[in-house]
Formats: C-alpha cells, structure tokens, sequence
C-alpha cells in the first residue's frame, strides 16, 4: 500500500487521520483471514506522503493491527534517509517484509554503496524469517547477469 501524494492545501494531520481511517478499514477485512497489508515508503518523488519509515511506523501503530505493517524497502530507504540498521532498529516490530536493491541504480546487492553483508547480518542476528524480496534489476544482461546475481547474493549472506 502506498498512500500517495502529499495535499498541500490539507493540513498534514487531517491528511495523517484519511490514510490512518483507510488503513483500519482495510485492517478490518484483512484480519479475520490471516491476511496482512504492507505501507511502503518511497523514494521516487518528494510529493509522497509517507518519505521515512518513522511515518510508516506511526502509521502502522495508530492502525494498531496485526494485519497492518511496513514494507521496508533497503533502497529507499537508503535513498530517503540512511542509517539502514539504527532505522530498522526503531522500526522492527512493524517490519514484516522487507525488498533488496542496492543503491545507486537499483540493482543487486555489492554494486552499490549499501553494505548488504552487514544489513543481512544484521536481519538475520534480529531473528527474521520473513520473505525478502529482490525488488531490483542485474547490473549485467543474460547468463551473465544472472552469474553475477548468484555470486552477489553468495557474498553477502556470507556473514556467519
């Protein structure tokens, strides 16, 4: 779920409560099955309404569901705010999927400046077992982009 863009012309905490009645409406239909909805912060324009995951946490508090957490999005995030594990940190307990893209250029991890290594190290020592998800494109076309993905992922899950 991405709450869209930012109204200038409505105050920010009347914005803040439409988004938060969505959201447990949504909540709502998606509890009674087991289902849960993600909000994911952006990067990709400054007129977005959530722009760093302590919104998205607000957010998902106020929703006060189980059906109601953050996407964490590593490249985004790196993007927007930085400081990946200190914002996890803060973070956690509303963190239920998180998607992988180094930064810049959205591609696989080790060929930007995110050290993935640690973030996985990190991940795994807070005891996640959620899906991760390779929202990103291959630095290289074909086979051997495909090689050079397998390779870079063997890398940085190569903490223990």
């Amino acid at each position: 779920m991405v709450p869209g863009f930012y109204e200038r012309r409505l105050p920010w905490g009347n914005q803040f409560s439409n988004i938060l009645e969505a959201m447990r409406r949504g909540a709502e239909i998606f509890e009674p099955h087991g289902l849960v909805m993600v909000l994911e912060t952006l990067s990709d324009t400054p007129e977005l309404f959530l722009q760093q995951t302590h919104e998205t946490y607000a957010m998902c508090k106020a929703v006060n569901s189980p059906s109601c957490k953050i996407l964490y999005d590593i490249y985004h995030m790196q993007r927007t705010e930085g400081d990946l594990i200190a914002n996890m940190n803060r973070c956690w307990d509303e963190i239920a999927y998180i998607q992988i893209g180094d930064n810049p250029g959205r591609k696989e991890p080790t060929t930007g400046e995110i050290n993935y290594k640690n973030v996985f190290k990190h991940i795994h020592s807070k005891g996640y077992k959620g899906i991760m998800g390779m929202e990103h494109g291959n630095s290289k076309p074909g086979k051997e982009g495909e090689d050079r993905l397998v390779t870079a992922y063997r890398e940085v899950d190569s903490f223990l």
